[in-house]
Formats: C-alpha cells, sequence, structure tokens
C-alpha cells in the first residue's frame, strides 16, 4: 500500500509534463476563446446597462413629460370649467335681469292700462250721471214750471235764498 501513496519519480516527470501540456493546450485553445467571450459578454452586459441605465432616464424623462402634460390638461380642463360656469352664472342673471325688466315694463304697462280704463270709467260715468242729473232736473222742472204759481214761489224762494241780500 506504501506504493500507491510515494509515486515514482517518473510517474511525477510524467504528469508534470502532462499537466504542462494540458495547460498549454488548454491555454492556447480554451482559455483565449473563453476569456474572449467573457470580455465580450461583460463588454455587452455593460452596454446592456448602459442602454438600461439611459432607457431610465428617458422613461423618467417621458414620465415627468407626461406629468407635466396631465398638468397642464387638468389646469386647462379647470379654467374651461371655471369660464363655463362662469358663462352660465353670467347668462342665468343675464335672464333674471330681463325678466325682471320685462316684467316691470308689463306691470307698468298694467298700471298705466288700469289708470287709462278707470279714468275712462269715471269720464263715463260721470257722463251718465250728468245726463240722469238733466233729466232729472228738466222733469223736476217741468213738474215745478208747469204752473204761473209754482212759477212765482220758485222766483220767491231763489231770491230769498241767495246770498245777495
Amino acid at each position: 500500500m506504501e506504493a500507491l501513496l510515494t509515486p515514482a519519480f517518473g510517474t511525477v516527470v510524467w504528469a508534470t509534463i502532462a499537466f504542462l501540456v494540458v495547460m498549454f493546450l488548454l491555454r492556447k485553445m480554451a482559455w483565449g476563446p473563453i476569456l474572449t467571450a467573457l470580455k465580450e459578454r461583460e463588454e455587452s452586459i455593460a452596454g446592456a446597462l448602459s442602454q438600461a441605465d439611459k432607457a431610465r432616464a428617458e422613461m423618467a424623462s417621458l414620465q415627468a413629460d407626461n406629468e407635466r402634460l396631465l398638468q397642464e390638461a387638468r389646469a386647462e380642463r379647470d379654467a374651461m370649467l371655471r369660464e363655463s360656469r362662469e358663462m352660465g352664472d353670467k347668462l342665468v342673471a343675464e335672464a333674471k335681469s330681463k325678466a325682471k325688466e320685462e316684467a316691470a315694463r308689463e306691470a307698468e304697462s298694467a298700471r298705466q292700462a288700469i289708470a287709462n280704463e278707470r279714468k275712462a270709467a269715471v269720464a263715463e260715468l260721470k257722463a251718465e250721471v250728468a245726463k240722469l242729473s238733466v233729466s232729472i232736473a228738466e222733469q223736476l222742472i217741468r213738474a215745478e214750471l208747469s204752473s204761473d204759481d209754482k212759477q212765482q214761489q220758485l222766483v220767491d224762494r231763489l231770491i230769498d235764498e241767495s246770498p245777495l241780500n
């Protein structure tokens, strides 16, 4: 068993030569392409990371632009709503004002019509009263003055009642 633990000098030399040959071959054929592939991979990862950073920065810029546009749109919407409310209030106020003015004109027109009708009615009533008064007076005077005695009594009574005495 001891022979397994202590290798022979020739085995060590040949193992070392084989190891160096394998190492040389690996270096020429495997390590170069592996290192080149690792370097390319590292560069592609670095490029992808820089592109990701650029994309992230661009996304942040786009998001900021979108937020700004959204704020502008909200402000414009608020301004339009405020303007439409003000315009609506103004139209309502104008309509109320016109309605009040029209109502005032109608009321004044009605008052004038009533006053004119009243004047016309009073004038007509006065004319009727005057006609009736004249008619009654005519009938009374005819009755009073139907005889000479009554005419003389009427003249005497009017003279007695007159303030000239």
